[in-house]
C-alpha cells in the first residue's frame, strides 16, 4: 500500500456544462457539489494535497468561501474546452504542484464533483488497492444493461444484429460486465506521463455497489441522486 501522502488529489470542476448548467456548483444536500467533494478529500488527506482544477474564478471563490482551500490555481482556457482531454488538465495540475509549489507526488486521485454519493470508505479502499506495477485503480459497478444479452447494432439492411458472436438466451448465462462509474480514478503519475489513459494495461477495478454509483450529467440524474441520498446518507461503516 502506498503512503497516502504520496497522492495528489484533484477535484475537476470545469464550467460550461451542457446537460445541467453549472452542475458542479449546484446545491446538493445544502452545499455546492464542488464543495462537497473538496470537504470529502479533506477528511482523508492533508490540505496541501488537495487541488481544484477549474477554469472559473467564481467556482474557486465558492470553494474558498466554504472551506479552508488556499490555492489560486486556475485551469488554462486552452485545456478547458469541450475537446480537452483528462490527461491535459491532469498533467497541468501535476506541473503546477511540482514546479510552482515544489510538491512531488507518485499518484493522482480524481474525485469528481458529480459523484456525490461516494463514501470515504470507497476512497480508502482505492488507496489500499494500489500496487507499484499498476497504471490505475478505478471504480466500477456491475452493469444492468449487459451488452452480451441486450445490446444490438443496426446493420446496413436496417436489421438488429448482436454485438458479439456468442449467443445467450438467458441473462444469467451472460458474462458479467462491469461499468466505469467515475467515483474515482487513482492514476500512477509515472504511467500518465508516458502514455494515454486509454492505453493503460494494468488497471485494477474496485467494485462499488450501484446505489453509490450515480454520475450527475443532467437534471434527471440529479433528482435520482437526491432521492438515493435520502436513503443512504445516514449509513454507517
Amino acid at each position: 500500500m502506498v503512503n497516502k501522502s504520496k497522492i495528489l488529489v484533484v477535484v475537476p470542476a470545469r464550467s460550461g456544462s451542457k446537460g445541467l448548467l453549472d452542475k458542479n456548483i449546484k446545491l446538493f444536500d445544502n452545499e455546492p457539489l464542488v464543495v462537497r467533494a473538496i470537504k470529502q478529500a479533506y477528511e482523508i488527506f492533508e490540505p496541501k494535497q488537495v487541488f481544484l482544477s477549474t477554469d472559473s474564478q467564481n467556482y474557486l471563490k465558492i470553494v474558498k468561501n466554504n472551506t479552508n482551500f488556499k490555492y489560486n490555481y486556475l485551469r488554462p482556457k486552452k485545456i478547458a474546452k469541450d475537446n480537452s482531454t483528462n490527461k491535459d488538465y491532469l498533467l497541468d495540475i501535476i506541473d503546477y504542484s511540482e514546479n510552482t509549489l515544489g510538491l512531488k507526488f507518485s499518484w493522482i486521485l480524481i474525485l469528481q464533483c458529480t459523484s456525490p454519493l461516494r463514501k470515504k470508505t470507497h476512497i480508502i479502499e482505492a488507496i489500499d488497492s494500489i500496487e507499484d506495477k499498476l497504471d490505475m485503480v478505478t471504480s466500477v459497478h456491475l452493469t444492468d444493461s449487459n451488452p452480451y444479452y441486450l445490446h444490438r447494432l443496426i446493420n446496413k439492411e436496417n436489421n438488429l444484429v448482436p454485438l458479439f458472436a456468442e449467443k445467450f438466451t438467458r441473462r444469467q448465462d451472460s458474462p458479467l460486465v462491469y461499468e466505469l462509474n467515475g467515483l474515482f480514478h487513482l492514476i500512477n503519475i509515472s504511467s500518465l506521463k508516458k502514455k494515454n489513459i486509454e492505453d493503460f494495461k494494468n488497471v485494477k477495478p474496485v467494485i462499488i455497489d450501484k446505489k453509490y454509483s450515480i454520475d450527475i450529467d443532467d437534471n434527471l440524474d440529479f433528482i435520482i441522486a437526491e432521492k438515493l441520498n435520502e436513503f443512504i446518507k445516514y449509513e454507517t461503516f
